[in-house]
């Protein structure tokens, strides 16, 4: 195969998520399995691509939303230490509420606590007043994305923190669940996402003292 033909099929969707399948296979390796790695990858490309309405970085996307997952994965399974508590926050479209808690709680909590966020029914974008208000205060979530709730997340997370979201979230013991009632930014105007971001900072801030310890 030579010619354009040939740099289309260098480009195409699967023949680098088979090179991003193969970089996490080494990077995994003697923890998760190869085809367990593949599956993730590919899995983690078609939740991806249900939201998304532009294509072009979704597999470098997958690739960053596959090695969370397995690095999720491999926690739950004792094969990597958590060395600081792992916090899930969760509400439907992962673009709005919990885009901000994980954001300010990264802020607010440095290399204290590992975070992710995910949603029951992950929209297309972060809302672009999640981001303005975000940016008001010196936040950054350019390189954020929505991302699907998985099962591999919430069995590595400590604290689980829903917003919204119902009974999407599954249930383990021995973790630590919390229900925020907010108002979704999707229904405010920017004073009203102002609020919602100001709730959120205390809620951080008290969930991190109980959390954390210095």
């Amino acid at each position: 195969m030579t010619g354009a033909a040939g740099q289309r099929a260098l480009l195409s969707p699967d023949s680098v998520l088979h090179r991003a399948a193969e970089r996490l296979g080494q990077q995994f390796a003697g923890m998760v399995s190869e085809e367990t790695v593949e599956r993730v990858v590919f899995e983690s490309y078609t939740a991806l691509a249900r939201t998304a309405t532009v294509k072009t970085h979704l597999p470098s996307l997958a690739e960053k939303f596959a090695r969370d997952r397995l690095t999720a994965l491999a926690q739950s399974k004792g094969l990597i230490v958590k060395r600081v508590p792992e916090v899930l926050f969760v509400c439907v479209q992962n673009s709005g509420r919990s885009q901000m808690a994980a954001a300010l709680t990264r802020h607010l909590a440095g290399d204290r606590v590992h975070v992710r966020s995910a949603g029951s029914q992950p929209g297309e974008r972060i809302l672009p007043e999640v981001a303005f208000v975000l940016a008001e205060i010196d936040l950054d979530v350019t390189d954020e994305f929505p991302k699907p709730l998985t099962d591999d997340v919430v069995r590595a997370a400590d604290a689980v923190i829903t917003m919204g979201c119902g009974d999407a979230c599954p249930l383990y013991p021995g973790k630590r669940y919390l229900d925020w009632l907010l108002d979704d930014p999707a229904e405010l105007d920017l004073d009203g996402v102002r609020r919602v971001r100001d709730d959120i900072r205390d809620r951080v801030e008290h969930l991190l003292a109980e959390l954390v310890h210095d």
